[in-house]
């Protein structure tokens, strides 16, 4: 059984509630539940977080054990380079996704301190985005 980590980054808490034509009607939890029930072969945990040293610390203390981590470093994913330092240093493949298409956005979020070291990004396919992240683990 695949063991994997869904790392969400600031304002990801308000799923449902925040802007719901960019971001969806589904609260983090009802999206969490609905993958529990599509991929019940896979472990799923997951960690959501404003406070960027928490992501670093969740990203090192899972990063040798795991199958995989996907990574919604949100804001954080243009501006940190402590998050991308976290993901280098790890054994585990990280795959970096985003629920809108970042390039779609202003031009600062065209930049991702993550995705250089990442296993690949996905962005652009709403909450989709997550189950071809959990997909392409599973396609290994």
């Amino acid at each position: 059984m695949k063991k994997l980590m869904i790392i969400n980054g600031p304002n990801l808490n308000l799923l449902g509630t925040r802007e719901p034509d960019v971001y969806g009607s589904l609260s983090l939890h009802e999206f969490l539940d609905t993958i529990a029930e599509k991929y019940p072969t896979v472990e799923i945990f997951h960690f959501q977080s404003n406070i960027e040293g928490e992501l670093i610390s969740k990203i090192q203390e899972v990063g040798f054990t795991y199958d995989g981590i996907i990574l919604n470093a949100a804001a954080y994913t243009h501006t940190s380079v402590g998050i991308g330092d976290a993901v280098k240093a790890i054994t585990t493949p990280v795959i970096e996704v985003h629920i809108s298409n970042t390039f779609a956005r202003e031009e600062f979020r065209h930049h991702s301190y993550i995705a250089p070291n990442a296993k690949g990004v996905i962005l652009g396919f709403g909450l989709q985005s997550y189950e071809l992240a959990i997909q392409s683990f599973l396609n290994k």
